[in-house]
């Protein structure tokens, strides 16, 4: 959601919350009865100054409450689903219950949906703004005072913006555990540097970022609960190009707005590109993201910082994000020290299997994101497959991976994904099939399940698109599976585990890398 929109949408929210009270003549009374206790004050997007669906949590989690109740894992950008086409290609989300468009009968999408109940806008039929759900019979803020807390959605109708409120009990007992449905986002390497052709496209361009990647995956961005991709550059107007690097990045602090408006909740700076300035241009970038309220991970102003997972909150659960880098055959950039900024290395594994597992034992779910491979090659490196499995068998739910500046195959060992390249998302001219990747987490306590869907695009001409087209979309998957180790893609784009399908050899070659049969 834009984040002007939402801070309106807060605002007539809040003032309905008065008109209600006002009405109804109810008021929440302290606990001498008095009615002049302390009312809770619970702001929704207060995480930012643009109006951000987030608040800070403990220990610096970040709770999430993008997309009316989880519904909808990605959306077509605002489209009406031509009902009459039976042989429409799959869209963004599709196979997750709810169409990528704003479809008539999602039951809560992520947009304005003429049967949701409880939409992000002014919903005619409810007589309410958002959060103010059919069923729910109470203005945004009231079911907070009430003692609901975020993330109950489900079972009172309230919209993502009433999601964002964390609030604690009152007088009532804690709810049951009514499950969890929640989707992370990832993108691969974009590229905002002042002197790059990527950055030029964009200045010149009437609507800015939203000319530049299609608008049914910027939706599938912001929609999200979780938004995360690859910063392979750093924010600084200091600094000098490092001696001796070929390419170096470096973009103005205000173009960490863009991240803002892709939705991105998280990023990664475990990669070869973020000291390409120096030490001062890290650590610029280290305020610059702090200031703009994006969370990274991966890169610290110390070892210790580089090595702490990131963990965030969405839907009652917590996630962490542990980020690390081997790309460099030679080693520019530095690892953080006891008193040095840096990032987080992974040519010895020791310091990131003890990351896995320190965000494992303190998160319902770990994620690695990994900065590895050879560039431009869609062939797996033998280390890539054995250190991937190391970070599972240590904790890690899944493994996604970076810097190939290419699409690179998949795996699924002892049932958990391995996604060893996103490839490039935003990064120059070229021609290249690339992607967004959702996981989505579904379940109790007892009982998870985790999805794995590739929703495909076309990087072209300073362009990302999606591939609309089915015949396109089919041929992506099928070159993805071509390159995998053993999964199957769906019409849908659904990852799943296959027979192992024989593309890769079992013998290492003289080089380190497999050889494809």
């Amino acid at each position: 959601m834009d984040r002007k929109k939402s801070s309106k949408i807060i605002k007539h929210a809040a003032l309905l919350a008065v008109l209600y009270l006002a009405v109804s003549g109810c008021a929440f009374r302290g606990q001498d009865g008095s009615g002049q206790g302390d009312a809770q004050s619970a702001t929704a997007g207060s995480g930012r100054e643009q109006g951000s669906d987030e608040s800070a949590g403990e220990n610096g989690a970040v709770l999430r409450g993008k997309g009316e109740d989880n519904a909808s894992d990605a959306v077509s950008g605002g489209r009406e689903a031509d009902k009459g086409e039976t042989e429409s290609p799959a869209k963004p989300g599709s196979d997750f219950g709810s169409p990528a468009d704003l479809g008539e009968e999602a039951g809560s999408p992520a947009g304005l949906g003429e049967e949701a109940g409880s939409s992000a806008g002014m919903e005619e039929e409810a007589g309410s703004s958002a959060g103010l759900g059919e069923e729910a019979g109470s203005p945004a803020g009231l079911e907070a005072e009430a003692g609901l807390s975020a993330g109950q959605g489900e079972e009172t109708g309230l919209s993502a913006v009433q999601k964002s409120v964390s609030t604690s009990a009152v007088g009532t007992d804690s709810p049951k555990d009514s499950g969890y449905d929640f989707t992370i986002c990832f993108a691969g390497d974009i590229n905002l540097d002042e002197n790059w052709g990527t950055t030029q496209f964009l200045d010149t361009q009437e609507n800015g970022i939203y000319d530049c990647i299609s608008e049914e995956l910027v939706e599938a961005m912001q929609s999200a609960d979780i938004m995360c991709l690859n910063n392979e550059f750093t924010y600084s107007t200091g600094g000098s190009p490092l001696p001796g690097k070929a390419y170096t990045f470096r973009a103005k602090p205000e173009r960490v707005e863009v991240l803002h408006q892709l939705g991105v909740d998280a990023v990664t700076l475990a990669n070869n590109h973020v000291y390409d300035y120096g030490k001062d241009a890290l650590l610029d970038t280290f305020t610059v993201l702090e200031e703009a309220e994006i969370p990274y991970f991966g890169a610290g102003r110390t070892l210790e910082d580089a090595m702490k997972p990131l963990y965030l909150e969405t839907d009652g659960k917590r996630v962490a994000l542990v980020g690390a880098s081997r790309a460099e055959k030679n080693k520019m950039t530095p690892q953080a020290t006891e008193t040095e900024p840096g990032i987080l290395r992974c040519y010895d594994t020791e310091l990131y299997l003890q990351a896995i597992r320190e965000g494992k034992e303190n998160a319902d779910f770990c994620i690695a994101f990994v900065h590895w491979g050879t560039e431009y090659s869609f062939d797996l490196e033998q280390v890539q497959r054995d250190t991937g499995r190391e970070y599972l068998d240590a904790g890690a739910d899944a493994v996604i991976g970076a810097h190939s500046h290419c699409l690179q195959g998949m795996e699924y060992y002892d049932g958990k994904p391995i996604i060893y390249s996103l490839g490039n998302y935003w990064f120059n001219e070229k021609t290249l099939d690339t992607m967004l990747l959702q996981l989505t987490f579904t379940g109790t306590d007892e009982d998870g399940q985790l999805k794995v869907q590739v929703i495909p695009a076309v990087q072209a001409g300073y362009r990302t698109t999606w591939a609309s087209e089915a015949e396109e979309q089919r041929r992506i998957y099928d070159f993805l599976e071509s390159i995998s180790v053993n999964v199957d893609i769906s019409d849908e784009g659904i990852v799943s585990a296959a027979e192992d399908n024989g593309t890769w050899s079992r013998q290492q070659k003289d080089a380190g890398t497999e050889e494809r049969k």
